[in-house]
């Protein structure tokens, strides 16, 4: 699979930074990554700075970048695709 469009491989790991109008539209779309990561049992690291997030996917007991990493961040983007940002 190849890597997802607007995401970046760095150091073993795929990357992205969404922005919104809000802190509160990007909690939201966090409220809405936690559900989805939950479902699917694969969970990213993210940071959050007002109406920022930044993600960092690796499946770390594979040691790098895996399908379910590019699935997720397919994912993360037709989430954040719904959020009007």
């Amino acid at each position: 699979m190849d890597t997802p469009d607007g995401w970046t491989e760095q150091d073993d790991a795929l990357a992205k930074s969404f922005r919104f109008r809000d802190f509160g539209a990007a909690f939201a779309f966090l409220t809405r990554v936690a559900l989805h990561a939950e479902k699917v049992d694969h969970h990213p690291e993210f940071t959050s700075r007002w109406n920022r997030v930044d993600f960092r996917l690796t499946t770390h007991d594979a040691g790098g970048i895996t399908d379910k990493d590019r699935e997720l961040a397919r994912a993360l983007d037709a989430l954040a695709a719904g959020m009007g940002r």
